[in-house]
């Protein structure tokens, strides 16, 4: 099975770009076989509708909560969703937002899915560090021109299948890291940042933790202190894993509109 792991970013350039890891699954081993750099979303949209089969676990929300949807009155079925959000340019989308967070009480400001707290995971109304607003603004509408299979979203005949993915959430949830492994300014990417990436790249290719067993070209993941590219690898490992399980490993009842990141609420 070909297996595909995204870095995503909602701008895309040469010095940030979107980072795919690819590869393929036999039995419960993942190799890693190339790590490209797509640094527009035009290049972007061509990986998206390369043939299939393959799955991909993608970093980045791929819906809003229930809650804001309800309150607004914007459509609660997905595809109508993301594209009412999509007639949206940048700056009214990110109005919108600040006005619904404006409306609601100290310390409440933020609504969120049902899956972000088991995964650890921002509400996808965060608009900073990182703006996973704005990435699932510019991301999902990708998914859905695309034609993707997005299981518990959008249940198209399709062999090619998306998938939501959270590094944050197999490192720190699963593995118990909690030290830092990756920063965008140079300055921050210290030896000790390198070390913690050792660490993760040492369980995950010993089954850790979701049993996959991860095959790769370690020096280049290491090195890379802005952690892009492991990014990209670990969610592709969270795609392998869904791989292996039915339904892709989504909860029977997954809320609707909602979507769900893979592995959330599960131990392995």
């Amino acid at each position: 099975m070909r297996i595909h792991g995204v870095d995503f970013t909602c701008a895309p350039r040469r010095a940030k770009p979107i980072t795919v890891a690819s590869g393929f699954l036999e039995d419960d081993v993942l190799v890693i076989e190339e790590i490209e750099k797509h640094e527009s979303f035009g290049s972007f949209e061509g990986f998206l509708t390369r043939p299939g089969p393959w799955i991909g676990g993608f970093d980045f929300p791929f819906s809003l909560p229930r809650e804001l949807v309800r309150d607004l009155g914007w459509p609660a079925e997905w595809r109508k969703l993301v594209a009412h959000c999509s007639s949206f340019n940048r700056v009214e989308f990110r109005s919108a937002l600040d006005a619904y967070r404006a409306t609601r009480p100290a310390g409440s400001k933020y609504a969120h899915r049902a899956t972000d707290l088991p995964a650890g995971s921002s509400s996808p109304m965060k608009l900073v560090n990182p703006p996973v607003a704005l990435m699932f603004h510019e991301g999902a509408r990708r998914l859905l021109s695309a034609g993707l299979h997005v299981p518990g979203l959008s249940e198209e005949n399709n062999s090619r299948v998306a998938l939501e993915a959270y590094p944050g959430l197999l490192v720190r949830g699963q593995l118990g890291i909690r030290e830092s492994y990756k920063a965008d300014a140079r300055r921050e990417q210290t030896p000790a940042r390198k070390a913690v990436r050792k660490r993760i790249l040492t369980s995950l290719r010993h089954g850790k933790p979701l049993g996959i067993r991860l095959e790769v070209e370690a020096r280049a993941l290491e090195d890379d202190g802005a952690g892009d590219l492991l990014d990209a690898v670990i969610c592709a490992v969270q795609a392998a894993w869904a791989a292996r399980r039915p339904r892709y490993g989504l909860p029977v009842a997954v809320p609707s509109g909602e979507g769900w990141i893979l592995s959330a609420g599960t131990s392995s």
